[in-house]
């Protein structure tokens, strides 16, 4: 093995466990929101979201642009970065619905990741009818969730954006999948929030 490929590889180990721990402080402080109850929130929701997925991409985007092994050192900051922009558009689209009050870190994990892990958040949000079930979680199954996706979101990112060690075509294709991304995050709270929301705080996930 090269020493360029034992380098990317120990890059990409590194920014797995970078990566658990970016997630959990993300989900444990959920940002506060600008806006307001609105007559329309699905449409409001959807502007949110489209203006999110546009700053998601130029900022992905951007950061993809240095070459080669340099482009690993960028995936934590940029991915980091579009996390913090799609917790505050989840924050937003729960302000527009009128339920800042149902916002906690189960339902801000479930938002953000449950496109990238359907499985993970089973036990947590369940929809029943025309209602979603939301049971608290322990701090332990966050720490085990954000682990989990730690693992799991850099191999969608190799699987989906491969061209990424290329110049310029790989810093668009990198753009491309963040703007994707976040509409489908904001897809996910969208439909999570235009509901009725019953949090169960008898219940206690832990996942074991």
């Amino acid at each position: 093995m090269s020493k360029y490929a034992i380098a990317t590889v120990a890059a990409q180990e590194d920014v797995r466990q970078k990566m658990g721990d970016a997630i959990l402080s993300l989900v444990l402080r959920v940002p506060a929101s600008g806006e307001g109850e609105v007559a329309q929130p699905k449409a409001r929701s959807r502007a949110l979201g489209r203006a999110a997925a546009r700053q998601a991409s130029l900022m992905a985007g951007s950061l993809a642009l240095p070459p080669g092994f340099l482009s690993w050192l960028t995936i934590l900051p940029e991915l980091v970065g579009v996390w913090r922009l799609q917790a505050q558009m989840v924050s937003d689209i729960a302000a527009a619905y009128g339920k800042t009050a149902a916002l906690g870190r189960e339902q801000m994990l479930y938002c953000l990741f449950k496109h990238v892990s359907a499985q993970l958040f089973r036990d947590v949000v369940v929809r029943v009818g025309e209602r979603y079930v939301v049971k608290a979680a322990s701090l332990g199954f966050i720490q085990l969730a954000a682990r989990t996706l730690g693992v799991k979101v850099p191999k969608n990112i190799l699987g989906k954006s491969v061209s990424r060690l290329v110049p310029l075509i790989g810093a668009v294709g990198v753009g491309a999948y963040a703007y994707f991304d976040t509409t489908q995050v904001a897809k996910t709270a969208i439909e999570f929030f235009s509901k009725d929301i019953d949090l169960d705080m008898s219940a206690n996930p832990d996942g074991s």
